[in-house]
């Protein structure tokens, strides 16, 4: 006997009654089958319900051979009639994410003629796979669509179609489907064959907000959320443009031009300081004599600094130049520039020696010693 599925009769339901049909051990717990469920199985891109049988914790439902299996931390008596609750603060968002999406697939199946190839809703947006280009400009036009199918408040339509009656429906499908199939229709956004569950009116979806398109394996990946994930990300996305708007000393609503601003002012900052550090360099360079070999610990340099330094020393003394800068503690990334010839022997030789790793080629190698600084200025001769 298959389990009759209430979350189909009433995707509101939370509290239902029923009986429990076998309950076998498995190594992650107990499975139950009820002659009855509200709890969803995983399936069509949504989540599986949680919740409780009898105070239960039910961790997963399945769906097996019609079978909906409620994966259970704790055994239930067969025969016994038990009370199920659903963690309703997560069915009704999945529900509205996945009627949301709905809405803009068959938008963007009208508009473009372009197929849904994948669909997962995440904790905090829904991804949907296209199998062609959604152009980003056209996202806002997208999105005012669809949020006008929201606040019609229209009537979500799932039922099974009679054999002789699906053939003439125009529902949204990649391939042809075997009869029985159930379809979800929003009227005038989408028809769409689909197993799982939605609003019983797109009011109920409350907001629609579309975050991206972009290329993904020949075709487009859409970042998307609905109500109660939209309104989350809508409010976080406030949050932390009024801790931008304090730091930059802007309105809200300016925080854009004011960061550009500070990309410039940053920018120009940088060309600054590149410029000083740059007659620092050649300062330190002028005090090596021609010929001679260097061997220098500078703080706070990173790799291209590190060899922007080694390049300036080497070329007005044309000696050997080994750079490092770091620590005990972390290692010292090292740069060595030869004035003319070949020092990857060199290089490998530095590197057994002071336990090392690095590459490179010609003059130049680069890469990071783990010995102390003591040990390296006592025992390395370049």
């Amino acid at each position: 006997m298959s389990t009759e599925k209430l979350y189909y009769e009433d995707p509101h339901l939370a509290v239902f009654q029923g009986e429990v049909l076998s309950c076998q051990a498995v190594k992650r717990g107990w499975e139950v089958l009820l002659d009855a469920t509200a709890f969803y199985p995983e399936g069509g891109g949504q989540a599986a319900d949680t919740g409780y049988l009898a105070g239960v914790r039910v961790l997963d439902t399945r769906e097996r051979d019609g079978e909906v299996v409620h994966l259970c931390d704790g055994p239930l008596a067969v025969g016994s009639s038990v009370e199920g609750q659903i963690d309703y603060e997560k069915r009704f968002p999945r529900m509205q994410q996945h009627t949301g999406e709905h809405i803009v697939s068959g938008i963007i199946h009208r508009r473009w003629g372009l197929h849904n190839t994948g669909f997962h809703m995440g904790a905090d947006v829904i991804t949907i796979d296209f199998d062609g280009v959604v152009p980003p400009e056209a996202l806002p036009e997208i999105e005012a669509e669809a949020n006008r199918t929201v606040w019609e408040n229209l009537p979500v339509r799932c039922w099974y179609p009679g054999p002789e009656e699906l053939p003439a429906i125009p529902y949204r499908t990649k391939k042809a489907l075997p009869w029985p199939v159930r379809l979800v229709e929003v009227p005038g956004a989408d028809i769409c064959a689909c197993c799982g569950v939605h609003v019983a009116a797109t009011g109920e979806i409350g907001l629609i907000k579309l975050f991206s398109s972009i290329g993904f394996r020949g075709g487009s990946r859409m970042e998307m959320a609905c109500g109660v994930q939209a309104l989350a990300a809508l409010n976080e996305a406030y949050r932390q443009n009024k801790l931008v708007s304090q730091a930059l000393s802007a309105k809200p609503e300016e925080t854009g031009a004011a960061a550009q601003r500070m990309n410039e002012l940053l920018a120009a900052e940088k060309y600054r300081r590149v410029g000083i550090q740059r007659q620092l360099f050649r300062q330190i360079a002028a005090g090596y004599p021609v010929g001679q070999s260097v061997v220098r610990f500078e703080s706070g340099l990173d790799g291209a600094a590190l060899r922007e330094l080694a390049e300036t020393v080497a070329e007005a003394t044309g000696g050997r130049t080994l750079i490092l800068s770091g620590s005990d503690e972390a290692g010292y990334a090292y740069c060595l520039i030869a004035g003319e010839g070949e020092i990857g022997p060199l290089a490998q030789a530095i590197c057994r020696q002071f336990g090392g790793r690095g590459g490179g080629k010609g003059t130049c190698r680069q890469g990071r010693l783990t010995a102390s600084r003591q040990d390296i200025e006592r025992d390395l001769a370049l």
